[in-house]
């Protein structure tokens, strides 16, 4: 798949889906899934290119995501995928521990039947993914996963927060995960497994304290790979 392309983005094809919010998306999209490494160097006319469209729009929406700081301005003025130091990513990891939980809270209580499948059918994606060390697809399902949890819970503001912080911490991860290759069959517990379970049970305790666990399950990998542990 290419970096910038359409492939799995959901485009709603409707008039206020212009080319600004096209080029957005797919570059929000991609971001989230660590398609784009940590530093990867963007120009306006690359992305333009790549997705067909003029300069004003690429420009529109590289704009906002730098607003956003999913993606940087270079000292030269270039645009780039942002590398956080260590005390970022951990403040970063904090957050996303005080408010990932509590999104999951809130959709304990408000899961649907059918987003219950949702969740089941994302995991199942996600064993097959680490075994064939397909870090791309294990960083695309995992988000997707928690994106529909925590859409259960009708927070927007609360998840908009979470999404900010996911747009500086997928690309490190998805690094994380490519390091690990097979061998995070090896390392990473199945969090998710016990948060599904929980909700099964409605034990929402349980499902706070699973949600927690993975989101610290990251943030030591990630503090592993920088140390060079």
């Amino acid at each position: 798949m290419a970096p910038l392309s359409t492939d799995s983005v959901d485009l709603d094809e409707t008039p206020s889906a212009t080319a600004h919010e096209m080029v957005y998306r797919i570059l929000r999209a991609r971001i989230l899934e660590g398609a784009l490494a940590p530093g990867t160097a963007l120009t306006l006319r690359g992305v333009a290119e790549a997705l067909g469209v003029s300069m004003t729009p690429a420009r529109e929406a590289v704009r906002r995501l730098v607003a956003e700081r999913a993606l940087a301005l270079t000292e030269t003025g270039r645009v780039a995928v942002p590398i956080p130091g260590g005390e970022d990513l951990d403040a970063l990891f904090t957050a996303r521990a005080l408010l990932e939980p509590e999104l999951a809270r809130r959709a304990a209580g408000r899961i649907e039947p059918e987003q219950l499948d949702r969740l089941r059918a994302l995991d199942a994606e996600i064993g097959p993914a680490i075994e064939r060390g397909d870090a791309g697809a294990y960083v695309s399902a995992n988000t997707r996963f928690h994106s529909v949890l925590y859409a259960a819970a009708e927070a927007p503001a609360l998840l908009a927060l979470v999404e900010s912080v996911w747009l500086q911490t997928a690309p490190s991860m998805r690094r994380v995960y490519a390091e690990l290759g097979d061998q995070a069959t090896d390392v990473l517990a199945d969090f998710h497994l016990e948060a599904l379970q929980a909700l099964a049970e409605a034990d929402t305790d349980a499902l706070c304290a699973a949600i927690r666990a993975d989101v610290l399950q990251g943030a030591a990998l990630l503090r592993r790979t920088i140390s060079g542990g």
